[in-house]
């Protein structure tokens, strides 16, 4: 992702969609079968989840700053 700082709706709105994506892969996952499908479906969802931590870190620092 870019690293220009985005603003709290922004974030907000990344995370509800980056959640959403990973409802619909754990659901993908589960309805998949073979060894090459879940390696690729586990990498997917590590990435999401790696991608809603930084966007959550990157809110808290932003709603800190703010008070």
């Amino acid at each position: 992702m870019s690293d220009t700082p985005l603003s709290l709706p922004e974030i907000d709105s990344r995370i509800a969609i980056i959640r959403d994506n990973l409802r619909q892969l754990v659901e993908q996952a589960a309805a998949q079968s073979g060894a090459s499908d879940d390696s690729r479906a586990t990498e997917r969802i590590a990435a999401q989840e790696a991608e809603l931590e930084r966007l959550k870190q990157q809110r808290e620092r932003l709603t800190r700053a703010k008070r």
